[in-house]
């Protein structure tokens, strides 16, 4: 009698997650995966077409920041300034691409120098984000998301 009591106590004592039903025990695997997830990274960067998908993650964002740079060097060649003095600054571009691939402009951080010696600077920038080509949508875990993005612009006039 005395042994099966004391079973009991310690099955009790150690089985206290034989209760717990499926739906807590699914719960708690849920709540420590997620606790494992980086959500402040990507696991594939967006992808213009001619870029490999299964590249590594330095070539895809290599990738990704010259098709961007060459595309703004094309549309920014399409246009003739009249400058006062020559620029040497870095704009700041901050986009967001949706888990469509859509792209927009968040915001354009620049020197007032710019603003003040190429008045419609903005609006080029913001057309040549528009007039990009087709981007396959950020990656993490394998579903598209949204991913905002920083992208310097050196401007350099001689």
């Amino acid at each position: 009698m005395q042994r099966a009591a004391l079973f009991l106590m310690i099955f009790l004592c150690v089985s206290c997650d034989f209760f717990d039903s499926r739906a807590e025990k699914t719960q708690k695997i849920i709540k420590q995966e997620m606790e494992g997830i980086n959500w402040n990274a990507i696991d594939q960067f967006p992808l213009f077409e001619g870029c490999d998908e299964l590249a590594s993650k330095e070539v895809q964002k290599e990738c990704f920041e010259e098709m961007l740079l060459l595309h703004y060097s094309e549309i920014l060649g399409d246009f003739e300034f009249v400058l006062d003095r020559a620029i040497k600054d870095t704009i700041r571009i901050d986009v967001l691409i949706d888990s469509k691939g859509e792209i927009s402009v968040l915001d354009i951080e620049q020197d007032s120098v710019i603003t003040n010696q190429i008045p419609g600077f903005n609006g080029i920038i913001s057309r040549g984000i528009k007039s990009l080509p087709k981007l396959k949508p950020a990656l993490k875990r394998g579903i598209p998301v949204r991913a905002k993005f920083r992208i310097p612009l050196v401007i350099n006039t001689k």
